[in-house]
């Protein structure tokens, strides 16, 4: 079975665009949506008197704990109550 060297090059790089189309698709599957859900009113109620009383790392705990954030995110969430 002979293969020219044009017929490599071409399989060569239609191979190689697959996979750089697989791995640009893996991470876009393991991304985490962005339009999560709100956390509840309760846990945001709860940060408040938290944040109120001085206590801003409880705070982001409690967040990160109820909702799944990441830590910058309940951060942020926190300063912005």
């Amino acid at each position: 079975m002979a293969v020219s060297t044009g017929g490599l090059i071409a399989l060569t790089f239609v191979v190689t665009v697959a996979i750089i189309y697989l791995i640009i698709l893996a991470v876009r599957l393991t991304k985490a949506p962005r339009n999560r859900p709100s956390p509840r009113q309760d846990v945001i109620d709860q940060a408040r008197e938290l944040k109120a009383m001085g206590q801003i790392q409880e705070a982001v705990f409690l967040v990160r704990g109820e909702t799944g954030m990441s830590h910058r995110a309940a951060t942020r969430l926190v300063n912005r109550l």
